[in-house]
């Protein structure tokens, strides 16, 4: 399938990781934490994360630590379909195309549930028609957006005439809980608020911005682990959603995608860059350990200016590299992998032509 736009979105408000460290100390749960969990904090936001700045939608971010399990989910019901609607309204904009024409919705997320799904809400916001598929991704973590064009390349299987959004939102300020353990503290530190849309159909463009060198993507593949769920995942406490985060997560990311790329080397010529989820600084690291010859520049310049979004990460680094140029010409295809909840790993080849 082919791509026809891709646009990314942020809330505006904007906060240093010296600013997070701020809001976060002068919380009221902050008193409650051990000296240790103090310093942890201390340590990772006015240390070298990887990380410059945040977006949050939270309003006022200052009080979400303070929030109530239902004020956060009010949170995300308001702010997920808000962002996602930037996003698409871009998306739309660039492809030349108006809202009733697409035939198909698909959103991804994690940070917060909602029934009917995100894509009711955009549905409504765009005045999409009573037709239009609208299908919710719901439980698969930062991986979240690969698997969704999985979904949307099985739609243009079956109607090759349609047109496919698929919009990877995620409110991660909607999750944010603050107590003594070492990973939800470090998601504190690291997640931040983004949203990507993506518009696809089975055959290219024939004018916008990918015109002169239409972008094919495809080849998609996965490898699940449910021995390494407790590695990472949400669990509910007192009503909220708190991350649970592994130290050994880095080692077990690294050691997924490289399976992954190992898989795709022995079937495909090995791809010329390598697009990441950008984890966390850590992550990044190993994998680029586990990978040698390919360094993920796409990705730190994400993390370094947004944090950790989830699922629309990926997409972010797909966004900013293609920005530098695409692939430079057939056969010089790139690897779009992500990774998280399950634990999971998704990968895909991204082609010009």
């Amino acid at each position: 399938m082919y791509l026809h736009a891709l646009v990314t979105a942020v809330p505006t408000t904007r906060f240093t990781q010296a600013e997070c460290c701020d809001l976060i100390t002068s919380a009221e749960a902050h008193q409650h934490l051990s000296r240790r969990s103090r310093l942890t904090l201390q340590a990772v936001l006015r240390g070298d994360s990887g990380i410059d700045t945040r977006h949050f939608a939270f309003n006022p971010i200052e009080q979400v630590f303070a929030a109530s399990a239902d004020k956060l989910n009010e949170s995300f019901r308001r702010e997920a379909p808000l962002l996602a609607g930037r996003a698409l309204a871009a998306a739309l904009e660039q492809a030349g195309i108006r809202a009733d024409q697409l035939d198909a919705l698909l959103v991804c997320t994690c940070t917060g549930y909602l029934c009917p799904g995100v894509t009711s809400y955009v549905a409504e916001q765009f005045g999409l028609r009573p037709n239009t598929y609208l299908q919710d991704l719901v439980g698969l973590g930062c991986g979240a957006a690969i698997p969704t064009l999985r979904s949307a390349q099985g739609v243009l299987a079956a109607h090759p005439g349609a047109t496919v959004a698929c919009i990877a939102v995620e409110i991660c300020s909607a999750a944010f809980y603050l107590d003594d353990d070492p990973g939800v503290l470090v998601s504190a530190c690291l997640f931040g608020d983004g949203a990507a849309a993506t518009i696809w159909r089975a055959t290219p463009p024939a004018t916008g911005p990918h015109a002169v060198a239409p972008l094919r993507i495809g080849g998609f593949n996965t490898y699940h682990d449910p021995a390494a769920r407790d590695k990472i995942r949400f669990e509910q406490r007192d009503g909220k959603l708190r991350n649970l985060l592994s130290a050994d997560v880095p080692a077990l990311a690294a050691a997924t995608v490289a399976r992954l790329f190992a898989a795709e080397q022995a079937a495909l010529p090995s791809p010329v860059r390598i697009l990441s989820h950008p984890g966390g600084r850590d992550v990044l690291d190993a994998i680029e350990a586990a990978i040698p010859g390919h360094t993920l520049e796409a990705s730190r310049r994400v993390l370094r200016e947004h944090g950790n979004m989830s699922s629309p990460s990926v997409l972010f680094a797909l966004d900013g590299a293609l920005r530098e140029g695409p692939p430079p010409e057939p056969g010089a295809d790139w690897w779009l992998v992500s990774f998280g909840a399950g634990f999971a790993a998704h990968s895909c080849r991204v082609s010009r032509g």
